[in-house]
Order: structure tokens, then sequence, then C-alpha cells
């Protein structure tokens, strides 16, 4: 006899489920949703992949819009369903009995946006629709799902453009930036912005928008050395840069692979690749003019950045803010996903800059306490774990290190350059890893009746 209680998040409650054999789950209850005659079994299909296709788009992992599917269906008394999801596809199977034909319905998810207030609103109606005091029709949940694909963003262009720049910004006072640094990162990165804009509006690839929005920070740190301007251009070009790592893309990649999502996995991964090799060569190509025009670059200058706590910590918070910005999430969330960012910064600063240790076990520590406080606000809220975790590892993205790989490269030191980029992907893989095993510790003391409920595959041992 399985019993699971309903005081806990339908997530939980529907992964436990998930991972359990079709012959244990139990029964769902008598549907009250549900009109006479029984449910409308395609409608509710198309409703699960729709509400799955805006999961999958606005970057939620393969597991938890699984979860989000199976729940839908479960909530109009369709038993024996087997959601599936890969990066692009969506499709959903339906066994009415053990001597019927299934009915199944797929999805194909062709474009993908960010927007993490239309993500809570769609975990706000799979909320609603799991709780069996709420009773929501099929017209009332198309109803609500057509007001999210009408809502407009909650942010307007220039917000976002001031946003970008200021998080460059502060991302060059974290590594030793002062004032017309600051400035100077801000405004490469707003020009950066636009440039991608202009690039999305004639249809060109992502890789090419990534491309593009690298070089202008780059050009303006080249520009200021060879002005013989006395500023750190590494840390112009740094705060640049971190505008642009994929950091929402990888910690998601990892996630799906961690839970046994492998296809979905590579792709998201493989997607991490083109945005960061575009990256790569927007910036090679700016420090490579830059050399050939005379311009000293020092790459061993990050030996030299200083210790300002209060200023980075100040620093790390406005990043996590204008990242929360840039992510169209919720205002109601930026404040605690700005805090959250203070912390994690604090935690890494406390590790790595007073305690000596190496800076990839630091940010593993802090990308942990980042996904345990997340998934902890967003069990509270019923709610996301994204909207309080992917802001919050901004100030951790390893943005230096990969800009003084880059500039080895330049300069023909390509030995120094390949351990400063494997440097920046052990940083990265440990933001990922860190973030994944957070949010599995919390959950590890979340009540969902027992400790055997949550079954996961054992080990291979090899065979």
């Amino acid at each position: 006899m399985v019993s699971l209680t309903k005081d806990v998040p339908w997530q939980d409650r529907m992964r436990t489920m998930l991972r359990m054999p079709v012959a244990e789950r139990p029964a769902p209850e008598p549907p009250s949703k549900a009109e006479e005659g029984g449910p409308a079994v395609p409608r509710v299909l198309d409703l699960t992949l729709r509400i799955g296709e805006l999961l999958l788009a606005g970057g939620e992992g393969a597991e938890d819009v699984e979860a989000a599917m199976f729940a839908v269906c479960r909530s109009y008394g369709l038993d024996r369903c087997e959601p599936n999801v890969t990066f692009t596809l969506l499709s959903i199977s339906y066994q009415p009995s053990l001597v019927e034909d299934p009915v199944t319905a797929s999805r194909t998810v062709r474009r993908r946006g960010t927007d993490y207030t239309r993500l809570a609103a769609v975990f706000h109606l799979v909320d609603d629709l799991s709780d069996p005091e709420t009773h929501i029709s099929l017209e009332e949940a198309y109803r609500r799902l057509a007001e999210m694909r009408r809502n407009r963003h909650p942010y307007p262009t220039w917000v976002l453009t001031s946003a970008s720049g200021l998080l460059a910004g502060a991302a060059s006072v974290l590594v030793g930036g002062d004032l017309v640094v600051f400035v100077a990162a801000a405004i490469g990165a707003m020009l950066g912005d636009r440039l991608a804009w202009l690039c999305a509006g004639r249809g060109l690839p992502e890789f090419y928008q990534f491309l593009v929005a690298a070089m202008p920070p780059a050009a303006i740190g080249i520009a200021l050395t060879l002005g013989h301007v006395d500023v750190k251009a590494s840390a112009v070009i740094t705060g640049g840069l971190f505008a642009l790592l994929p950091g929402r893309a990888l910690v998601a990649g990892v996630q799906d692979g961690l839970t046994g999502f492998y296809i979905t996995a590579a792709a998201r991964l493989l997607e991490v690749m083109y945005f960061f090799v575009g990256i790569v060569v927007g910036v090679l190509v700016m420090l490579y003019l830059g050399v050939q025009l005379g311009a000293h670059l020092n790459p061993d200058a990050y030996l030299g950045i200083a210790k300002r706590p209060l200023w980075q910590i100040g620093a790390s918070m406005l990043l996590s803010l204008t990242f929360a910005v840039l992510l169209q999430q919720e205002r109601s969330t930026v404040l605690a996903v700005t805090l959250n960012g203070g912390v994690a910064w604090s935690v890494y600063g406390a590790m790595h800059y007073a305690g000596d240790i190496s800076p990839v076990a630091s940010t593993a520590v802090a990308a942990g306490v980042v996904g345990l406080f997340g998934q902890l606000l967003s069990r509270y809220r019923f709610a996301s774990a994204l909207p309080y975790t992917t802001a919050a590892i901004g100030p951790l993205l390893p943005g230096s290190a990969t800009y003084f790989g880059l500039l080895a490269i330049a300069q023909n030191e390509v030995d120094a350059g390949l351990v400063s980029l494997t440097k920046a992907a052990a940083l990265a893989m440990a933001i990922a890893i860190g973030v994944n095993l957070g949010s599995e510790i919390s959950r590890l003391f979340l009540r969902i009746g027992s400790a055997e409920k949550r079954r996961a595959a054992k080990r291979t041992r090899g065979f």
C-alpha cells in the first residue's frame, strides 16, 4: 500500500510517482473537475502538452517538466499516463485500460524564451490543478494558459538594456575595477545588447548574436589600453563576459544529466558549447586586432585582484539583481534572489580569499548554498526553483578565467590559455553540480511520506 501525503509540494509527489513502477503507483482519486461522461482525453493531453511546452521553453529541467505533465493528467483522472521529454519534443501516452489501445500525442518546442514571470504563472496553474479543493475546468485552464501567452514581459526593453549594463559594471567591480571601469563595462555591455537585438530582429541564429554581443566590451577594453588610460582593461572585458555566459542553460543541462535525462542533457550542453564558442570567437577577434595594433594586455593581471569584501558583496548583490531583471522575474522574487547572490559571494569569498581554499571547491560550496536556499524558497511558495537560483549564481560565473584564457591564446600562449579555459570549465561544472546537489540535499529533509517513497535508479555496478 503506497500512500503519499497531500501537504507537500506537488513537484515532489509527482516526481515520486514517476520514479515508481507503473503497477505500484497509487490510483488517482475520482476527479471533480471532469465533465459529465468522463474527461475529454484528447483535450486533456493537449492541455498537458501546452503546459509542458511553456515550462521546457522557459528553461525548466526535464524531470520537473515531466512531473508537471503527470500532475495535470492525474488532476483530470487520467491514470497510466507516461510523459516523455526531450530537448525539442514532448510526448505523452495514455492507456485507458490493459485491453484498449493507448492514446498518444506530441508537441514540438521550436522557440525558447526567458520569462520567469510566465514560468511562475504556469507553476501556479499546475499547483491549482493539483489541489483537490480547487475545481478548475478544462475551459478555465485553457483560458488561463492563453492569458499567460498573451501577457507582455514585466520589464520594457530599455530596462533590460540598462540591466545588462549594470550587470557588466557590477561584474567588473568584482574583479577589481573602479568607477571608470564600471562605466566602460556598462557601455560595452549595452552596446553588445543592442547589437544582439538587431541581429535577432534580422533572423540571425543565437550563435552570431553571442558573437556580436561579445565584441563591444572587448573593443572598449582594448581602446582604453591603446589610449594609455590608467584602468584595468581586463576588468572591462571580464565584466562584459559575465552578461553573456550561459549559466542558466549550463545548470539545466547538468541537472538533466544527473537526473537521468541524458539525451536532453547532451542537447543542452551542446547548446551551451555553441554559445560559448560564439563568445570565444567574438572576443578572440577583438583581442587579436588589439595585439596587432600594439595593445599591451597582461594575462597575469588577475593575480593582482584587490580584496574588497564590502564592495564585492555589494557588487554581487547588484549583479544578481540585474540578472533577475534580465530573466524577467516577478518583482516579489527579486529581493530574495538578490540576498541569495550576496550570500553566495560571501561564502565563496570566505572560503577562497580568507581560507585559501581552491576556487573550484569554494565555487561548488557556494553554489550548493544557492541551490539549497533556492529549493527551500521555492517549496515555501510552491513554485519553480529557477527564479531563486539562476540569478544568484551570476557572481560565481567564470568570467575572468574565460577572458584570461582567450587572451593567452591570442598572444600565442596556447598552453597557458588552455589551462585557464579548463579552469573556467571546471568552475562552470562546479556551479552546476553544486546547485543540483544543494537542491537534492533540501529534498532529503522534506517530508514526503517515508524514506522509500522517492526512488531512483540504482548503481549499475558495471553491467
